[in-house]
């Protein structure tokens, strides 16, 4: 190759790309420092908007119903005289709910989460059920009032009674105690599981002994949120026959109740001012008792992941 080929090879040769300077690299590393500062600011605010909201919303209820928290609106009846009023009767009504509801969901919840990850075998029907539970989850809650009036009180022929409003709430929230246990279940490591059929336990000793222990804190957790779900849903009750008022409180399961979303939902619909405190006053009760199972949640993951660890 002559001289004159060798110099037109090299000139065809792509040239190097230059290489950045200190200024800008400083140029970029301050724009992307300002990028991420942008991204942090509108983080913030959408988090503030919404804590500001409910910062507000707190404090009017408080203005509202504090004043109106008493002894005897505890231990009172609903009345057409709100200086009279109470909300002993949904008071109750909620508890009976929710202490039906709580075994019921859990049985089933967990016994559900326990076959599909421990006994189902891996294959389309498995993956059926899975499916169809993951879709139960969002729908909306007034189906399953339709359904539990349909099934419970026509067909069971329960009537607007306790029972049937518990199954109806258990229905509503079983598919996220399924999911909830089912993802507390599949987290334990399988070396357990292998250590524990190793050294001769059965499959349902496995589980007993090893599994649920060790996931009892996300399951726990999962059902008592559910459970702080169920307490607060209204429409679902409206469709089983739960009454708006009721001057007893129930003595058994097969009694008519009312619960205490409905009858703030009746207090605010009333025209006078008085029954707005009121409501704000069962609003405040009410969070007492969501707030109330939260912590036991919170308390019942922290001793189990302490006994685990």
């Amino acid at each position: 190759m002559s001289a004159e080929e060798v110099l037109i090879h090299q000139n065809k040769r792509p040239k190097a790309p230059a290489l950045l300077t200190d200024h800008d690299g400083d140029r970029r590393i301050g724009t992307r420092k300002m990028l991420n500062q942008i991204a942090h600011g509108l983080f913030l605010l959408a988090t503030l908007v919404g804590v500001v909201v409910l910062a507000v919303l707190l404090l009017d209820i408080f203005k509202m119903g504090w004043k109106w928290l008493n002894l005897d609106f505890l231990n009172s009846f609903a009345s057409r005289f709100p200086a009279q009023s109470g909300i002993k009767a949904p008071l109750w009504g909620s508890l009976w709910l929710i202490a039906v509801t709580a075994p019921l969901t859990f049985i089933f919840g967990v016994g559900t989460a326990i076959y599909l990850e421990e006994y189902a075998k891996k294959n389309w029907f498995s993956r059926l059920i899975q499916l169809n539970i993951s879709n139960l989850a969002g729908v909306p809650s007034i189906v399953f009032g339709i359904l539990g009036l349909t099934l419970f009180v026509r067909q069971m022929k329960l009537g607007q009674s306790v029972l049937a409003g518990a199954l109806t709430m258990t229905l509503l929230i079983l598919p996220i105690v399924i999911v909830a246990a089912r993802e507390a279940i599949s987290s334990v490591p399988s070396s357990l599981r292998q250590a524990s059929l190793a050294m001769g336990a059965t499959r349902w000793q496995t589980i007993y002994k090893v599994v649920l222990p060790y996931s009892m804190p996300g399951i726990l957790t999962g059902t008592i949120l559910a459970l702080s779900r169920a307490i607060g849903e209204t429409a679902p009750l409206i469709m089983v026959g739960a009454v708006t008022f009721i001057y007893f409180t129930p003595g058994n399961v097969f009694d008519a109740f009312t619960v205490l979303p409905i009858q703030i939902y009746t207090w605010t619909g009333m025209p006078k001012a008085e029954f707005q405190n009121l409501a704000g006053a069962g609003i405040i009760v009410l969070l007492a008792i969501l707030l109330t199972m939260n912590a036991l949640a919170i308390i019942l993951r922290n001793k189990y992941q302490r006994r685990n660890g």
